[in-house]
């Protein structure tokens, strides 16, 4: 996960398929601002497919937009990403999401986050939080919840959204600004 800007793009090769056919792939040159997670190194390069038609990512190389991008790092050390992949435009991040990424996701990566398609819907542990952007907010993936809230562990263990711009407090029980 990291926060960058497209410097330059070009088609490249990428190997070829079964019938001996070559793989095209984009190759984006990054200038990487910031390594929220992912290898030591800095990410000079993202390979994605040529087009949306199949599955590819499209980034501004000649603007000066940056974007958080949350790709796939291959074994051999290679950033990857794909429609599929969380790749947004830093201006559209809310100041809640910028501050998260510096302060509050890290808290829940022991948590795991359920989708709720359809009302009613529960969870089925205590280290869950229910997304229910998608079942509340007539289809919408990028709602409240996904701007506003992190899916942090509790002192208790247990996972629960929290909304605040203060950092939570040790012992955080409740989802609201203390």
């Amino acid at each position: 996960v990291i926060r960058a800007k497209a410097v330059s793009a070009k088609e490249v090769d990428s190997g070829n398929d079964i019938y001996g056919n070559p793989i095209k792939r984009m190759q984006y040159e990054i200038k990487q601002i910031k390594m929220f997670k992912g290898p030591d190194q800095d990410i000079e390069f993202i390979y994605t497919a040529p087009s949306t038609a199949v599955c590819g990512r499209l980034l501004d190389a000649i603007g000066k937009k940056e974007y958080l991008i949350a790709g796939k790092s291959e074994g051999n050390g290679k950033m990857h990403i794909t429609l599929c992949d969380l790749v947004s435009t830093w201006d559209s991040l809310t100041p809640t999401q910028k501050k998260s990424l510096n302060q509050r996701y890290q808290m829940g990566c022991e948590c795991k986050i359920s989708r709720c398609l359809s009302i009613p819907c529960f969870v089925s542990s205590s280290d869950e939080c229910l997304w229910t952007d998608w079942a509340m907010e007539k289809n919408n993936v990028d709602g409240r919840q996904a701007k506003h809230y992190a899916c942090i562990k509790r002192s208790d263990g247990s996972c629960a959204w929290y909304r605040g711009m203060a950092p939570p407090k040790q012992e955080f029980l409740d989802i609201e600004d203390p």
